[in-house]
C-alpha cells in the first residue's frame, strides 16, 4: 500500500480516494468538479471528502511547521511506545 496504492489490494473506492489525495498534495489548483464527481460515483460523500481533504491539509501544515521550526522527530522507540499506548487506550490521553 505504501509503495503503490494503485496496485495494492484495496477496494477501488479507496484507491480512487488515495489518488485524489495525491492530487490534493501535488496539484490542488487543478482539482475540479469532475474529480469530485468521480469520488461521488465511487461512493464517497461530501462529508467524507471534506474530512479526507482536511486531514491531508493538516498533515501538510504540521509537517511544514515541524520542518521549519526545527522540532525534532520522535525516536523509533518513542513511536513504538506511543503506538502501544494508542492501541490500548485510543487517542485520548488521560491524566496520570
Amino acid at each position: 500500500m505504501l509503495a503503490d496504492a494503485e496496485t495494492a489490494r484495496l477496494p477501488e473506492a479507496e484507491k480512487k480516494l488515495f489518488a485524489f489525495l495525491d492530487k490534493v498534495n501535488r496539484d490542488s489548483p487543478r482539482i475540479g468538479p469532475a474529480d469530485i464527481e468521480a469520488l461521488h460515483e465511487a461512493g464517497w460523500s461530501d462529508e467524507a471528502l471534506y474530512d479526507a481533504i482536511t486531514v491531508c491539509a493538516l498533515f501538510n501544515f504540521f509537517n511544514r511547521w515541524i520542518d521549519a521550526s526545527g522540532v525534532h522527530a520522535m525516536s523509533d522507540e518513542a513511536h513504538r511506545m506511543a503506538a502501544r499506548r494508542m492501541a490500548q487506550g485510543g487517542y485520548i490521553r488521560t491524566q496520570e
